[in-house]
């Protein structure tokens, strides 16, 4: 065979990744794959979406928009899941980058595709400016663990013992302005996470335990508040305060978009309960928040069914099919 004609036919190999079908939470997610291969095989890597889109399924009751596109760019010569960006518009849409010789193992401790498909159960209050990215942003990074953790997909002390580790890069420093006027990393993405878990512990503290963040996101999902559609962040704590019958949301907004506001986060995990030493992570159930710590990860009143059909990793039902890409 001519050397261009081997060339063609090695380059069609390698491109010939036919597109597939993730089913979770009543929707379906066309899965579409970038030119090139990964060591651990295709199936690997849809058990890995499948994973990912029940965590979000189990945390909004069902999976957040009915019709969803990803994109899984395999990166040649590296290892690790990266590059993930989710964007709303008509239809929702996660493009992600996996490494050729990424394994299994980092695809079962991977977050960010969790991450990703949680922003498709928030709607976008960024606008031009950004000025709200951090509620975007502090939303996902603060509910991925919880969704994993509510399906078996991580364990409590990991989850605590993360939160405690990185939730103190989210605290302000000379000259913050409040989340709304200052737009760094730690504040965008650890101190929206803060904000999200003082609104989760004061909600379950106003309803007694009854109501947490989980019933006001399933609240503004419930109302059309998805990825799709452009709400004003006043919106969003009006609808999510209504699901709780509290106003948790709105007057922690109030307090904390354009002022400094210092969290005492070890005396937030005293009173959760958490401890941590030495790297190790165990509970205090005698603790004064410590029913509310246990609530927050609890498994919910059930949404929406969706169906498990692989149930060594908990992974939703997955088709092939054979389809041209959309553009």
């Amino acid at each position: 065979m001519p050397r261009y004609g081997l060339f063609l036919l090695l380059s069609g190999l390698i491109a010939a990744q036919e597109p597939a079908q993730v089913t979770s939470g009543g929707a379906v997610i066309e899965v579409n794959f970038g030119p090139g291969k990964f060591d651990v095989g295709r199936d690997a890597v849809l058990v890995w979406v499948s994973n990912a889109a029940n965590a979000v399924s189990e945390y909004f009751g069902r999976f957040p928009v009915q019709h969803a596109r990803l994109m899984v760019r395999p990166s040649q010569g590296r290892s690790g899941v990266s590059h993930g960006t989710t964007f709303g518009g008509s239809r929702a849409f996660t493009r992600i980058s996996v490494g050729q010789s990424t394994t299994e193992k980092q695809l079962d401790d991977d977050w960010m595709m969790t991450h990703e498909f949680i922003h498709m159960g928030f709607p976008d209050v960024s606008g031009e400016s950004d000025e709200h990215h951090w509620m975007e942003e502090g939303m996902a990074t603060y509910i991925e663990p919880i969704a994993r953790v509510q399906i078996g997909r991580m364990t409590n002390e990991r989850v605590w013992g993360d939160f405690a580790r990185d939730m103190p890069q989210g605290l302000p420093r000379a000259g913050d302005q409040g989340l709304d006027r200052t737009p760094t990393w730690g504040r965008t993405y650890w101190g929206g996470a803060i904000f999200w878990l003082l609104a989760d512990v004061r909600i379950r503290e106003a309803t007694h335990n009854q109501k947490g963040l989980q019933d006001a996101m399933r609240g503004i999902l419930e109302a059309g508040g998805n990825i799709t559609e452009d709400w004003t962040v006043e919106r969003v704590v009006e609808v999510g305060d209504r699901a709780t019958s509290t106003t948790v949301l709105a007057d922690l907004y109030n307090q904390m978009k354009a002022t400094a506001v210092h969290t005492d986060l070890d005396d937030l995990w005293r009173r959760l309960g958490v401890q941590v030493k030495n790297g190790a992570v165990t509970f205090d159930d005698r603790a004064p928040l410590a029913e509310i710590r246990k609530a927050i990860t609890a498994k919910q009143r059930a949404g929406r069914q969706f169906q498990f059909t692989d149930t060594q990793n908990a992974a939703g039902r997955i088709e092939d099919r054979q389809a041209q890409r959309d553009g």
